[in-house]
């Protein structure tokens, strides 16, 4: 077999399966305590450094999982239940919930420990990010499969493939009405 034949024969034939991975093999916990720096105008903490928290614990699930670089793709969703406070012990507690080809579902809860209390730690957010494996060159590498291991993963995995169902189906309806507004002559 020739060179180009062998490349060819390569380029059509799958890719070696990759083994799974258990959901808890690159679940991670990130804690932080929030200070002054971290506030807003009404003196508690700003949404943004939430939010940047929420990031950083899931690109470590995500490369954990992946075994390498994942960059952010989207954030579905971050809801915001309680406000935090300065002094307050934030843990931001991440786990991938799905994967797809090269793509991770990484669902975050934040907890807050309030500095002068003695209670447990309240939920205080909840986000939804999706990231995507890249090489060296940003380009799109194959992920694991994610091995959900209890109840409540194979909860979270089903619920995943519903938000991915919506995020995709919201993606064309846009695609669609962005194309029809053009053949009507409309400029964006």
């Amino acid at each position: 077999m020739t060179d180009q034949a062998e490349q060819a024969s390569a380029a059509q034939s799958p890719a070696p399966e990759i083994p799974g991975k258990p959901t808890s093999a690159s679940r991670t916990t990130l804690s932080h305590i929030m200070t002054h720096s971290d506030t807003n105008l009404l003196g508690t903490v700003h949404g943004g450094v939430i939010m940047k928290l929420v990031d950083d614990a899931a690109g470590a699930v995500a490369g954990r999982h992946s075994g390498g670089p994942a960059v952010t793709a989207s954030m579905d969703e971050m809801a915001f239940l309680e406000p935090v406070r300065v002094g307050d012990l934030v843990h931001v507690k991440a786990q991938v919930n799905w994967t797809g080809r090269s793509s991770m579902e990484v669902g975050v809860r934040v907890l807050a420990e309030r500095w002068n209390e003695s209670t447990p730690a309240t939920q205080v957010g909840s986000a939804y990010l999706v990231f995507a494996a890249v090489d060296a060159d940003g380009k799109p590498r194959t992920v694991p499969p994610v091995l959900p291991e209890t109840e409540k993963d194979k909860r979270r995995y089903q619920e995943a493939q519903i938000r991915r169902t919506h995020r995709l189906a919201r993606r064309r309806a846009i695609m669609e009405l962005r194309e029809r507004r053009v053949a009507e002559g409309y400029e964006d």
